[in-house]
């Protein structure tokens, strides 16, 4: 690899651009977008296809390793970003074959492999990486901030008819770390009506891609017509998460996803948390972490608090830890 102070020392060529690559998959997708994005707002993304045999050990390296992601890929190799920052396993790869190439490198989320292979690698804190070129994050990556939040709001304005407190519930699914089954929704919808007797308002429900069909199909049975959103999957339109987030009054979240409960704290309302024993693992600490900071609470059936919070955003600060440390220049938001 290319290192950066050997780039620094030679002066290397002109660096134009900044690329954010992942797998498309939707939560890396996410967070690398982000953070190239806090970086550079002209950011691009590069979306990698993956290819056998390649793809079954990234990010270690097979001979011919250039051909692993396809034509667009072997492009970018040709005409390397100034900084290229990833996301997951099969961006690992495709983020130290740039490097090679003279690229500026940052990997997000733990490669399983020494850090070392990049110039910058971004871990939650609940992962137990670290080295001198690791920066540490609580929680994960992604645009919420007060801008996008304003955006949400004129996005949706007819939230604000809906009667107050809103309460927006996000629900998140299976994992590895847990389950959320219909058993587990049952419990958190019977807390949800006890806070609505005592607290009233309205409440806006929002299922998530990795929601269990049966769970949805729940969903709708007990709230359709009778909460003030009621949202499961695309047949009941487009997804009005944003707008949940930029208008709600107080959030509760399922205890399975790190990006969900990340976005919700980045807000400037309360969060409750669902029943965080039904997980375990890094999710789990991560809750943990949140509880003993007093950023989110238990949900109860008692009256959630009201009022605002100081929210949790790792993405700006992460990219002002980056930008020192890689010597980039500050470019401002589009």
């Amino acid at each position: 690899m290319v290192t950066l102070m050997e780039r620094i020392a030679t002066g290397g060529p002109d660096y134009a651009q900044t690329c954010a690559i992942s797998d498309a998959r939707a939560g890396n997708m996410r967070q690398a977008d982000a953070l190239a994005r806090a970086l550079d707002p002209t950011a691009r993304t590069t979306l990698l296809t993956p290819r056998a045999p390649w793809r079954w050990l990234a990010p270690r390296q097979l001979p011919f390793a250039g051909a692993a992601y396809g034509p667009d890929f072997d492009a970018l190799l040709r005409a390397p970003p100034r900084l290229a920052i990833g996301c997951g396993r099969q961006a690992a790869l495709a983020t130290r074959l740039l490097g090679a190439h003279g690229a500026r490198t940052v990997q997000i989320l733990d490669p399983r492999l020494a850090p070392r292979h990049w110039d910058l690698v971004v871990v939650p804190e609940h992962d137990a990486l670290r080295g001198e070129n690791v920066v540490v994050m609580r929680g994960s990556l992604h645009p919420v901030d007060d801008v996008w939040l304003e955006a949400a709001r004129a996005a949706h304005p007819g939230f604000t008819r809906l009667p107050g407190p809103r309460t927006g519930v996000l629900l998140g699914g299976d994992s590895r770390h847990g389950r959320f089954d219909v058993d587990a929704f049952t419990a958190l919808a019977d807390r949800l009506d006890a806070l609505s007797a005592a607290d009233g308002g309205s409440l806006m429900l929002v299922g998530s891609r990795r929601t269990p069909p049966p769970v949805r199909e729940a969903l709708r049975a007990r709230y359709g017509g009778q909460a003030a959103l009621v949202w499961a999957d695309e047949r009941d339109g487009p997804n009005p998460y944003p707008g949940v987030l930029a208008w709600a009054d107080r959030l509760v979240c399922s205890a399975d996803s790190v990006n969900m409960l990340s976005e919700a704290c980045a807000t400037r309302v309360p969060v409750a948390v669902f029943e965080p024993g039904r997980v375990g693992g890094r999710p789990r600490r991560f809750v943990d972490g949140l509880l003993a900071g007093g950023r989110v609470h238990l949900l109860g059936a008692e009256v959630m608090p009201h009022g605002a919070v100081t929210p949790l955003r790792e993405t700006a600060r992460v990219a002002a830890v980056i930008r020192t440390r890689l010597a980039l220049e500050s470019r401002g938001r589009a």
